[in-house]
């Protein structure tokens, strides 16, 4: 990809000493909390000084478009998160919306049928990829053969993959990795980011961190990392002393521990649902590597089918439509609940909708 400089045109911007007894802290994050992240899921794979601590992914996600530019192009997963496409056609990297997705978009379709990984042979080039593993919504962990091509599909084709790894504390399955940085080469055309929010449940205090390699150059060899450095401090002024100081004891052995204990009671809502909505006759995806189900209505708009569940049911689920075109035809059940809204619900699936 091209650089588009952030540095040199803001040479001249400076800020005035702080006032006596004001401090702010580092906008990059504490060190104690960067050395923790590095040592806890990059081990021997990222230093540091390239984790960049923040109030979470969704703002990093924009504030990386926001670094790359209008003139980027950009790939997403169908379906992925929608910030992915709503950032980037904010942004002015897409055109008109027309009637199922946005010009100038790339989506990669991910199916039941290609096992929710896009084919690379039919994917366009593009400056920028969006890649979410454990995808959101449809719950699929790509395999270590998946990334070790995605990989080398975005070296081979100048691109940089911004890589969401939102819930990759959800995978158990050995052949599924847990960051992007596992797979050679990824140090040199991938951004990984990551947050609290699933994993200890900091959605409301907001705190995440992206990792920006120093070997991940831009086409004229100038660096990624540094631009990002100039973006965080010049947009951010770090995310709070006192989140910083929960994230940090969360990466203690204690915390640490209760994290996974989460994670699992989660994983266990998952099974749960997946498991009724099998029994049920549904086609049902995800659920064993991530806290969420697909779950597939052939030929039914997925509003509709929203609507149908919380007139029958009174529940809410999120309809597929919502996160691209590939999503219709299906819902999205999560299993971020307590289990006895979880087996009410369950319960309530199966007075409405029995068996197929």
């Amino acid at each position: 990809m091209q650089r588009r400089s952030v540095q040199h045109p803001l040479l001249g911007l400076c800020s005035p000493p702080s006032l006596p007894g004001v401090r702010y802290g580092a906008e990059q994050g504490q060190g104690a909390l960067r050395a923790a992240l590095a040592s806890t899921f990059y081990p021997g794979m990222r230093e540091a000084d390239e984790i960049f601590v923040s109030d979470g992914s969704k703002c990093d996600i924009s504030r990386l478009q926001l670094m790359f530019g209008a003139e980027a192009s950009v790939a997403v997963q169908d379906p992925s998160y929608p910030a992915y496409v709503d950032t980037s056609v904010m942004i002015g990297m897409s055109g008109q919306h027309n009637g199922t997705g946005f010009d100038d978009i790339e989506y990669m379709v991910c199916t039941p049928e290609n096992g929710f990984f896009p084919d690379l042979a039919k994917a366009k080039r593009t400056d920028i990829i969006f890649f979410c593993s454990p995808n959101n919504p449809t719950g699929a962990a790509a395999t270590r053969a998946q990334l070790t091509e995605l990989v080398a599909f975005a070296r081979k084709n100048g691109s940089i993959l911004i890589f969401d790894a939102a819930y990759a504390l959800y995978i158990t399955n050995p052949d599924c990795p847990k960051t992007i940085f596992e797979i050679p080469g990824a140090d040199e055309c991938c951004i990984e980011t990551c947050s609290f929010s699933k994993y200890a449940g900091f959605t409301g205090v907001r705190l995440g961190w992206t990792v920006v390699p120093k070997a991940l150059k831009y086409s004229d060899g100038s660096s990624v990392h540094t631009d990002w450095n100039r973006v965080m401090t010049t947009c951010f002024n770090g995310a709070s002393n006192i989140v910083q100081a929960g994230g940090l004891a969360c990466l203690q052995p204690e915390g640490l521990a209760e994290m996974n204990t989460l994670v699992t009671f989660y994983k266990e809502n998952a099974e749960i649902l997946r498991k009724t909505f099998s029994e049920m006759g549904f086609s049902v995806y995800g659920g064993a590597d991530a806290p969420y189900v697909w779950v597939g209505f052939p030929g039914k708009p997925s509003w509709d089918v929203f609507t149908e569940i919380l007139q029958k049911c009174n529940i809410v689920t999120t309809p597929g439509s919502g996160f691209g075109p590939g999503g219709e035809g299906f819902v999205r059940a999560s299993a971020f609940g307590n289990r006895a809204d979880i087996i009410e619900a369950t319960e309530r699936f199966r007075a409405a909708y029995g068996s197929k």
